[in-house]
């Protein structure tokens, strides 16, 4: 079976590529456990400094995986998904997104748990929960300490659509460029001239909020989302979107 995460090291830089395109790289189960164990094993390894977080085809994340929640019936799903976050929020090294295609839903939680993210051309995001009838209540742990509140109003209210650039003023992207293969390469450089402790250090002071509002908000938050996604508003809404119609409440 070929795997969903795909690992490689190389002076001292682990990157970790989603490659499911059959799904545009949802989080299944199956992708969150093999990214938790990426994550673990790049921890473990003391030869590396980062973790670059990409992928392939033109979708970064999409989000939950709609044909495993249509069907679920359980808590386990959001907590996956939180205990994927805090990894990533924990890890004692720089984990970094570089992304040049569509984020939406929950595969945008993965950018506001990582350190740092460059957008390329190409880049778009997009919280579509509302439209399920659906909230972003897990992911909203990391983002609302990272982006604009005015920002995050909107855009988890209205489900719009919005480019690197405009991810980047609201603090969901550190930086848009043209090539984010090629703005990445100064920061991997700085890294590589960092120590490890200084690295894990560091990081502890800026990922304090996040950390505390994992700690505060884990377990209701992810009850939240089970309870959503186990509605009939909900299964309306997933069912509409594999289906590819409107949702009966859609005006």
């Amino acid at each position: 079976m070929e795997p969903l995460v795909r690992s490689k090291t190389k002076e001292g830089i682990t990157t970790l590529t989603l490659d499911s395109p059959h799904n545009r790289n949802a989080l299944s189960a199956r992708l969150l456990r093999e990214l938790h164990e990426a994550l673990a094993a790049a921890e473990r390894d003391d030869a590396v400094r980062a973790v670059v977080l990409t992928h392939t085809g033109e979708t970064f994340c999409s989000g939950a995986d709609l044909s495993e929640a249509a069907s679920a019936d359980a808590i386990e799903g959001p907590l996956a998904l939180a205990a994927l976050l805090r990894a990533i929020v924990e890890l004692p090294k720089p984990v970094i997104a570089r992304i040049s295609g569509h984020a939406r839903a929950g595969g945008i939680g993965l950018l506001g748990a990582c350190d740092i993210v460059v957008s390329g051309t190409g880049a778009s995001f997009a919280f579509t929960e509302a439209r399920l009838a659906l909230a972003p209540a897990v992911i909203s742990i990391p983002l609302l300490c990272r982006i604009d509140a005015r920002a995050a109003a909107r855009y988890f209210l209205t489900g719009e659509p919005f480019d690197g650039a405009e991810a980047a003023r609201i603090g969901l992207v550190t930086i848009a460029a043209m090539s984010a293969k090629m703005a990445l390469g100064p920061i991997l450089q700085g890294i590589r001239r960092a120590s490890p402790q200084g690295l894990a250090e560091s990081k502890k002071l800026v990922t304090a909020d996040v950390r505390r509002a994992l700690d505060r908000d884990t377990d209701d938050l992810a009850a939240l989302s089970a309870r959503l996604f186990g509605s009939d508003e909900a299964r309306e809404g997933m069912m509409a979107f594999l289906e590819k119609r409107d949702p009966a409440w859609a005006r």
